[in-house]
């Protein structure tokens, strides 16, 4: 087991936000977070990265305890995350958003020249500031996570707010990812491309795991499908 949580329970203030939340994800899968907004999906990635505190419940990577370490050491331990505002340095370039990353990573495969390989718009544009379209900015996230060579990306609704066109091309960098055998714990507004990118999936519901199981069970559900992602 790559990944696990174990009833983790996460507050915001006094919202009960994430209410006993288990699941496990083994390396070279891609699991999906499914659920409408507001079910916990996006909370589910920032507990397991420190950036919202578990108050109860653990939260295990390789069989060691990690809840509540800080991002930094979870960075240097092999897990990235892709969150949803992208949150690139816009007065630093592309080349040095990227070098930065590494720096808190992992050395490995995934070098600067070869995300330039896998997304040349950003190795046209490394010596520039990274202000960026939408879809670049994505793409420089994503290529940011990828550089610290993670055994695990946590990927945070990577097709919000893109153009439809954009939104298929971020699309089909998450299936070049998933080709070269990354882990991925997936959060995607649009079930359907998001069980089409996934092995198995989670849904969420009111911070709650409502049902589990591989794409083609969650698929034969039709009432929970209905119910919980009206697809």
């Amino acid at each position: 087991m790559l990944l696990a949580l174990d009833r983790v329970n996460a507050y915001y203030d006094k919202s009960h936000v994430l209410q006993d939340v288990s699941l496990d994800i083994d390396a070279g899968e891609v699991v999906a977070l499914l659920g409408r907004n507001g079910s916990g999906r996006s909370t589910t990635c920032k507990t397991i990265m420190g950036l919202v505190p578990a108050r109860s419940g653990t939260i295990a990577f390789k069989g060691k305890p990690i809840t509540n370490k800080t991002p930094f050491a979870l960075a240097q331990a092999g897990i990235a995350f892709v969150p949803e505002d992208r949150r690139i340095f816009p007065n630093l370039t592309v080349g040095e958003n990227l070098r930065l990353a590494s720096l808190a990573g992992r050395k490995g495969a995934w070098t600067e020249k070869r995300v330039y390989e896998m997304f040349p718009v950003l190795g046209e544009r490394k010596d520039k500031p990274a202000k960026l379209s939408g879809g670049e900015q994505q793409m420089l996230a994503i290529a940011r996570a990828l550089v610290a060579n993670p055994e695990i990306i946590l990927l945070d609704e990577p097709m919000e707010g893109l153009a439809p066109l954009i939104a298929r091309n971020v699309e089909e960098v998450v299936r070049s990812i998933r080709a070269e055998g990354n882990t991925i714990l997936l959060v995607e507004q649009n079930a359907q491309v998001a069980m089409s990118l996934s092995d198995r999936g989670y849904v969420l519901s009111n911070g709650r795991v409502v049902g589990s199981g591989t794409i083609a069970e969650l698929r034969a559900d039709e009432a929970m499908m209905q119910r919980y992602l009206a697809v």
